[in-house]
Formats: C-alpha cells, structure tokens, sequence
C-alpha cells in the first residue's frame, strides 16, 4: 500500500493558487467561467492536502493516520461522494451501496452526515442526498444509498452486500471504563470534552489493552470474520487495521515536553499508544514466566493489570520471579485441584461463615481464636524505588507514612519494575495499609462439611455478612481443616485518586561537536607526568561527559579517556601586549568571549598560592603562555574584562610574542583540564585522535578528528634568566642564571635545585638572524673572544642566545641578549 503523503509536494491546488502572484490569480479566475466558479467549492481535489486523496492503483483499504484537524473526516466524506455520484447528478457512480460504520448511530448521524466535514456539507445542491431517519439512510438523486451502522452490533453487517465503506476510528482511552464509550476523551480544551459512562476518571491502561484485545480477538475468529467468496480476503482485513492515536511526537518528550506541547496533560487519561504499546498485562507476563519454569496448569484469567515493564537479570526459579509482581499488583497463587491459580488480593466474594457451624478444636479455644500483633512492631513509613514510566526510566522513590506514626524507622524495598510515580504511591500506600490491617488474624476449625473452603478464599464471621473480612493464608489437613486467616479490607486494594505524574523532561542534547584542545604545558604542581600533554573540552550544549580515542593511524581506535569536566574555553575579543614577568601587568583590560562556564575575581594573595591560572595561545598544542589574573569582570553574556594580570607564568615568559592578537585561545586551567595517559614512549610520536560525545561511537559525525605529537613540555628547561655580556679588550664575558622547573620555591638554599642529569648550556651567536657559531658548555657563563669574533666575521653587533639542555628534552626555551 503506498502512502499519498509526499514530503515534496504539501500544497493543495488552493494554496498554489493563494501563493501565486496577482496576475496569475486574475488569469485562473477569468478563464474558468461562471459554471467553474460554481463548481469551484465542491472540487475537493482543489482544496485538499496530498494525504487527504485516496492513492492510485488497485487497493481495497485506505488507512488515513492523522491528529485532530487533519481532515480524516473531510477525506472520508469527500471520498464516499467519489464512490456514489457520476459525472452528472443522474449517472451512476462506481459504488450504489455504501456502509457508514462509527460507534454508536448517534456517532455516524452527527459526524460523518450531518457535521461539519460530513457528507451532507460536502455535497452539491443538485447532487445532495436525503437522509431518511426512520431507515438510517442516505439516499442520493441517482439512487445510491448509504446506510448507517454502529460498532456495538457488528451482526447487522451482515446481509447487506456493499460495495464501499467508510468506517470510522478503532480506539479507546486509557481510563477507567474506557470500554463503555471508546470515542470520549478528556480535553479540557474540547466541547466534547468527556468521561465515559459510569467512569471514575482514573488512569486505566489495562482497559485499553483490553479493549484492543477484544477487538482483534473478536475480528481475528474466521466464525466472525469470514473469507469473502467474490475477493478471496476476510470481510474485515485486519492486517490493515490501526488504532488510531499513534502520535509521530517521540516519547517521552511527549507528553513531558509541556512547554511545546500543551496537550501533554492529556496523556495518562488519552487514547495514546506512545509509550504504551511496549506493556504487557500482568496475566501474560505471569503466564510466561510460570511455562517457562515447565508449569503449564495455570489459570490466569483473575489477575488484572499491565506490567510496564519487568527486569530479572539472574538466572532464578518462577517463585523468586513471580515474588516482585505479587507484591507490586497484590495477588495470590494457590493450589485447586492441580491447578496454580492466581487472583487478586481486592477482598470480593467473600464466603459468610456462621461461627455456630464452626467445628470445636482442642487447639483452639473457643470457635474463633483472634489475635492481634502488637503496633511497636508495625513500621509506619514504607518507601519504594522503582523505575519511573513515562519519563526517562530513572531510579525513583516514593513514601507513604501512616497518619498517626511518630517514629523514624522507614522500610525500604526496591522493585525492578517501572512504574509511574502514582503507581508507586499507590504500592507504597498499599502495603502500609495493608500491613496495618493484617496485624489482625483468626484461627479456626472448619468442618468436613466445608472441604470446598481452601486457602486464599475470603470469609466473613459474622451471621449478616458485614463483619470483617479474613483471607485464610492456611490450612492444616487433618481430621478437621485448622485455617489461619489474616484481617483484610477491600478498601485497601482499591487505587487512591492521586494526581497526575509531574515528570520534569530532561533538554535533548543534541550531539554538536566538541571543542578539543590539547595542551602541552610545563609542570604546575610538580606531581604530574612531564611528557603528557593535558586536553581541554567544552561545547555549548554540553554533551555531559567527552570520550577520546587514539590510535597509531586512522583505524583500530581504542578509548583513552572519558572526562565529565566541562573546561572553561573562550577565545579573546582584544589583543594582548607582551609585558614584564614576575610584576603586575597593569596594562589594558583583556576581553575574553567564553563557549560556556564562570570566571570570578580572586585577591592577589590567593594568585600567589596558584589561584586563576589561566593558559593564552593559538590553540596549537605546545604555544601557551601561562598566565594569572585578579580581576574578571562580568561585561555581558559570557564575556569578560581580565586584568591585574601576572604573565609568563611556569617558565612560559620566554614563549610569549610581542602581542597575541584578538581570536586567540584563552582556556582556565582547573581541575576541568585534565592530563592525559600518554606513554613516555609516544613523546613526539604523531597520534591519530578522535574526540566526541562520550554516548556516541568515535564515527560519529559529532566527532573530531586530531592528529598531534606532543614534544613533553613538562620536560622541558626554563629559559635563564639576567643574561649580562661584560667586554674587556679580549672579548666578552657572558653571564646568566639558571632557574629550574622543579622545587624552585624554596628560599632556604643558596640555590635552586638543578632538576636535570647534568648542567648543561646551548650558546648561540647570530648575526642578523644567521647562526655563525654554537657551543655546548657546563656552567653558567661563557667567554667570547675577539680571536673567536675575527674567526665567526663578527665585526659589530650581535645577538646571544643561552638555552639550558635537558638529557631527555634537550635544549629549552633561550633567552637573548644584543650585544654592542
């Protein structure tokens, strides 16, 4: 069956013609006429929209699916009118016989005929049927008839031979006694607006599931549903057949998304099969689990209920199973004749026993021994977890808490089984109360006259049949039948009228790709891997945590890390001027633009024990300066103003450029970054990467691909530091200072600790940028004579560069100095 719908064409011949320019609608309405303009109202293949036309070719059924105002009804008028009526008023058509089949009459009668889309609005004055009610019939000019018929008497079908029908909708609202009316809904909005006869109005979905059950089983009996003999299929082809309230809106964002859907408040009481169709009634889940442990003498039909859904994750018996769902619905499985039976604990057909027919035991004192247990050891407040139904099948609790109850003591159960909220209250409500009630029992002695009497059966001991209630748990076999009998109320199994379920929808994020950037920065603290280089990442929404893979090439990817900390990112609004290390930058105030996150000011005490460090660059892996500052001020959405600033920080002076521009790469570094678990063995080892949404596979679209080495900069020398050049008439005198990168804080020594296998100075000479000599030395100086000037075609100014070497690095970041 093919669908009419076609996402490309959605204009109906009217809203071509009302998007069209002025000349073009002045041309269409003087070239059709006066009969055309006439005619006009009644062309329905000019008004309607693709899916409101029957499809082509050779079909029996045409299923329209389609929400309140899609014009289902329009379509089905418009169509029988098709079927009956010829080219002119007296012809006739393809079909003379036609079945109108709703509800009830009343249904067939208000909507299809005489409402608003019906078939007597729909028509033409020269071709507008009569409607004889004494008949339920329409009867149009050239003779065809149209009779009206109800689903509630499915037999009158039979014997008329029709050529077409028109059936009206297959469904049922999930409230109480939904059955009586399936057509009424509960639609503050709507006039028709409705319960169904005799309803409580209390959510109901196995009602619904009933209703289906029934109908499909009643159609799916060849003795109700026979082959027809002219076209070789059922009379009605329920392979075809819809309930219609399946919505396109995805669940659970509907109904919980209220805010785009306001008809979301209609859902628990509606004729929606979103997020219902998956349940299953409670005597199918138990019948399943009992053939599935080889017990297939069962009698089900008393349980009642659906079981939304029902985890068993180990390997058990059907008794440990079928526990959880005893406890939650409230019902017995019992011993009769060979049978297990199953039946609801609700307290009905209670059997009046007269205790002056009770037989005298010397176990028992009196006919009927009452006991009751003492209230101390009653709990007063019971709370359940579950999984949550209609939301996002999160863990959940729910508590009731007797009225009159002073103690603290809560007993906590956790069934895995989803319910919504309401249920949950309602179990939880149920067993205090039930708990309380059952403090009561009765022992008594049943005589062989009463053999029929078993366990599980409510009795009542008073003569009029309106005492309390007792439910025998059991029965000792002997010359008489001793039963034990727990107090019981009905009351109590009857669900309470409790409020809809407010379910808060968590916001799709949508899988956007992440901001990646990796850092290869030096050592903070100290405590960290020198060689691994740290990864930033953040994205607006935030998808809740970030996965990076690695792999050798583009393939064979395997997980390295999964990080939840949204970093701090931002890229700069102002450029940024080269200042002085190790004093205040009190220049102009940086103005950062964030993806996402906070920043705050801090005094400058706090700056000094590490506080806002923060990382400038131009987001390649290894040119970052860090750098601290004391003010954030808050400018507007996201952006801020940072000044009080300390640059050069951890050694990264020597990195920093004249300026770094405006769009450069500004990320806080917190506990958000993190370090990640690089092998020292990959140190400058190119690496395929892929970043992304943690809850998607790395080939994902929302992925990044990044192929980066990493140099180890946590290894790497701290430039020195007070560079000098003294000349005397044999040359220069070059001097300097190291520092370290490790336990340099400490003033107690004369100086800092080497942090390397050995001292050791890269020395460069360069004029006008060109290297002309290089020399390894060991200590902090370096003599530059007027022989090695004359030999290297020094005759001026030059430029000296000093780097100290590391045996794992090598050189580090130098520093310079002109020298004449």
């Amino acid at each position: 069956m093919r669908s009419t719908l076609s996402a490309l064409d959605l204009k109906s011949g009217a809203g071509w013609l009302a998007s069209a320019d002025a000349a073009v609608r002045d041309r269409f309405l003087s070239e059709i006429g006066e009969g055309g303009l006439c005619a006009l109202p009644f062309l329905f293949e000019f008004w309607a929209l693709p899916h409101q036309l029957p499809p082509e070719g050779d079909w029996r059924s045409w299923v329209i699916m389609g929400g309140r105002g899609a014009g289902k009804t329009r379509a089905g008028a418009e169509w029988v009118r098709s079927m009956v009526e010829g080219s002119k008023p007296l012809d006739r058509g393809e079909a003379s016989r036609v079945a109108l089949v709703g509800e009830t009459f009343d249904q067939v009668r208000d909507v299809m005929i005489f409402g608003d889309s019906g078939i007597l609005h729909c028509s033409p004055p020269d071709r507008r049927p009569q409607w004889k009610a004494s008949e339920r019939k329409l009867i149009w000019p050239n003779g065809a008839e149209a009779q009206a018929f109800s689903a509630h008497d499915p037999e009158g079908l039979r014997g008329p031979q029709f050529d077409a029908a028109w059936m009206d909708e297959l469904g049922c609202a999930a409230i109480d006694k939904g059955t009586n009316q399936p057509n009424k809904f509960l639609d503050p909005k709507s006039s028709e607006s409705r319960l169904p006869k005799y309803s409580n109005g209390l959510r109901d979905d196995f009602m619904q599931a009933q209703y289906l059950k029934a109908m499909l089983g009643y159609w799916s009996d060849p003795k109700t549903n026979p082959i027809s003999e002219e076209y070789g299929g059922r009379m009605v082809d329920m392979a075809n057949a819809y309930v219609w309230a399946w919505d396109a809106r995805p669940f659970p964002t509907f109904p919980n998304l209220r805010s785009q859907w306001s008809d979301g408040v209609n859902y628990p009481r509606g004729h929606w099969l979103n997020g219902r169709s998956g349940s299953r009634t409670l005597a199918s889940v138990v019948t399943e689990i009992c053939h599935g442990s080889g017990v297939t003498h069962i009698d089900v039909s008393r349980l009642y209920g659906v079981v939304r859904g029902y985890a068993i994750e180990d390997v058990t018996t059907a008794r440990a199973a079928l526990q959880p769902l005893m406890l939650r619905y409230g019902f017995d499985a019992i011993e009769r004749d060979g049978v297990l039976l199953f039946q609801m604990r609700d307290g009905r057909r209670a059997i009046e026993l007269d205790s002056d027919l009770l037989a005298d035991s010397s176990d028992i004192e009196g006919r009927v021994e009452h006991r009751r247990e003492a209230e101390a050891e009653l709990t007063g407040r019971v709370r359940l977890r579950f999984v949550q139904s209609d939301a996002d099948h999160d863990f959940v609790s729910e508590e009731a808490v007797l009225p009159d109850t002073r103690t603290h003591s809560v007993s906590v159960n956790e069934v895995p089984l989803s319910m919504t909220r309401a249920e949950g209250r309602q179990t939880a409500e149920r067993w205090l109360s039930e708990a309380r009630v059952s403090r009561e029992t009765a022992r008594f002695a049943l005589p062989p006259s009463m053999l029929q009497i078993g366990a599980g059966d409510v009795v009542t001991l008073a003569k009029d049949g309106q005492g309390a209630r007792y439910r025998i748990d059991r029965l000792e076999q002997a010359d008489l039948q001793l039963a034990e009998a727990v107090r019981i109320e009905p009351g109590v199994y009857a669900p309470s009228d409790l409020p809809d379920d407010e379910v808060t929808a968590k916001p799709l994020i949508a899988p956007v790709p992440v901001l990646p950037l990796f850092m290869d920065l030096p050592l903070i603290t100290g405590s960290e891997a020198p060689h691994a280089p740290y990864l930033a990442a953040s994205a607006n929404p935030w998808p809740g945590s970030v996965a990076l893979y690695s792999a050798a090439s583009d393939e064979d990817y395997a997980l390295q890390e999964v990080t939840s900390g949204q970093a701090v990112i931002g890229f700069t609004e102002t450029p940024l001027w080269r200042a002085s290390a190790g004093i205040w930058d009190e220049g102009a105030p940086l103005r950062v633009n964030l993806v996402d996150g906070l920043l705050e000011s801090r005094p400058r005490e706090a700056l000094l024990n590490g506080a806002n460090l923060a990382a400038i660059g131009d987001g390649t892996p290894g040119n970052w300066e860090v750098f601290q500052f004391a003010d954030a001020t808050l400018q507007e959405t996201g952006i801020y103003t940072l000044s009080e600033r300390l640059r050069g920080q951890l050694g990264t002076d020597a990195a920093m450029p004249d300026v770094w521009p405006d769009g450069s790469m500004f990320v806080l570094l917190d506990q958000r970054v993190y370090q990640t678990s690089l092998l020292r063995s990959e140190r400058r080892v190119s690496k395929h990467y892929r970043i992304g949404p943690a809850t998607r596979g790395y080939d994902d679209p929302s992925f990044v691909h990044l192929v980066e080495a990493f140099d180890g900069n946590g290894l790497r020398p701290y430039a020195p530091v007070h560079l000098r050049a003294v000349s005397d008439g044999t040359g220069d005198q070059v001097t300097w200072i190291r520092r370290t990168r490790l336990d340099g804080d400490d003033w107690a020594g004369l100086d800092v600790p080497l942090a390397e296998e050995s001292e050791s100075y890269l020395v460069q000479i360069r004029v006008n940028g060109t290297l002309v000599r290089e020399q390894v030395v060991s200590e902090p100086n370096w003599f530059y004579s007027t022989a090695a000037q004359a030999a290297d075609g020094v005759s001026g100014a030059y430029e000296v560069r000093v780097a100290q070497v590391s045996a794992s690095y090598g050189p580090g970041l130098p520093t310079s100095l002109k020298v004449g």
